[in-house]
């Protein structure tokens, strides 16, 4: 007998995600992204993210299922993003969800974003070795975990306690006039400069800091400042020094908390998701510590670490494959969501 069919809707930001999985294989990953109605703006504004959710839906939908090569009746299951996330955004998604499910007479389950961001990675290197740390990284969210079991028992260990990492990127991106979302463009610039060159600081490294949890708040101001302080003195700034100095303090606290979580915890399996976790450098530093240490780490490619629904039908698929009951259909939007409730 096949392994179900499962249809993931993602739409917890600005990218109207829709992915088909079966098992552990992605047959499609539609997208649409409203992008570039934010950047004029410098960050998502909600009301336009929801309006482009509802526009583009049913379209993202078709496209996923031609993809394919399915029809609607083919599907076995259907996977939404409960939370967390923009409130509206996600009010989209699990209203176009739960009329899916209803018209189809199939199970809806109300999965968790960042427990997604870590089953996206199943699609591309296998069942992920239980237990694992993941470390995620977004720009709403920077977050440490352990996975002892991805459908039914997810741990936080850390996260930010201010600034996500991806959300320093893009202030500082702002700072150095790069284009949003800031993350591409200072890993691009980062490439011809010198990581060395400015003395950036690390946040929540001291030794009475909080372990696991991060914070990038102060590494942003400190590039503000800097980067003012050569203004004022009408000194020149160079943006790829700049980018590679605070990429560097970005990656070198992301990869050594998360190296250390692993030690700590016994576990041998390091798994990194999330929009950042496509920066070259994090993906670099986080090999080279891995291998120094002993550890496995798992990337997944970069197309499937920004927000996708193949993430959201591949954790889908393990809730389905493990058993876990379907949510109500009176299931609603969590913004808040905590990362230890996995499914709704």
């Amino acid at each position: 007998m096949s392994q179900p069919l499962v249809l993931g809707f993602e739409t917890s930001c600005d990218e109207t995600g829709i992915g088909l999985v079966r098992g552990q294989t992605l047959l499609s990953d539609a997208l649409a992204t409203s992008m570039a109605e934010h950047e004029r703006f410098g960050g998502v504004v909600p009301e336009i993210a929801s309006r482009a959710h509802l526009e583009a839906m049913v379209p993202t939908v078709h496209r996923s299922l031609a993809d394919a090569g399915v029809t609607l009746r083919d599907v076995d299951a259907i996977a939404v993003t409960a939370g967390p996330g923009l409130t509206g955004a996600l009010l989209v998604g699990v209203a176009a969800a739960k009329a899916y499910a209803l018209a189809l007479d199939v199970p809806l389950y109300g999965v968790n974003h960042l427990a997604a961001h870590v089953a996206v990675d199943e699609l591309e290197h296998g069942r992920l070795a239980e237990p694992a740390i993941a470390l995620l990284v977004s720009g709403g969210h920077s977050s440490l975990l352990l996975v002892p079991d991805l459908a039914q028992d997810v741990q936080e260990l850390g996260r930010t306690i201010d600034d996500a990492a991806g959300e320093a990127f893009d202030k500082v991106a702002r700072v150095l006039d790069l284009p949003f979302p800031g993350g591409p463009p200072i890993d691009r610039a980062a490439r011809e400069g010198d990581p060395r060159a400015i003395a950036f600081p690390r946040g929540l490294t001291g030794p009475r800091d909080a372990t696991y949890d991060f914070s990038f708040s102060g590494l942003k101001t400190a590039v503000a400042r800097w980067v003012e302080g050569r203004q004022r003195a009408g000194e020149p700034v160079s943006v790829a020094d700049v980018s590679a100095s605070f990429q560097e303090a970005v990656v070198d606290v992301l990869t050594a908390k998360a190296v250390r979580a692993c030690r700590d915890h016994g576990v041998d399996h390091l798994v990194i998701g999330g929009g950042v976790a496509a920066n070259s450098r994090l993906r670099a530093l986080a090999q080279e510590r891995c291998d120094a240490a002993g550890i496995v780490l798992r990337t997944p490619s970069p197309r499937l670490c920004t927000d996708n629904g193949a993430m959201v039908a591949a954790l889908g698929s393990r809730l389905v494959e493990a058993g876990v009951p379907a949510a109500p259909i009176d299931l609603g939007a969590d913004s808040s969501m905590p990362i230890d409730l996995i499914s709704r």
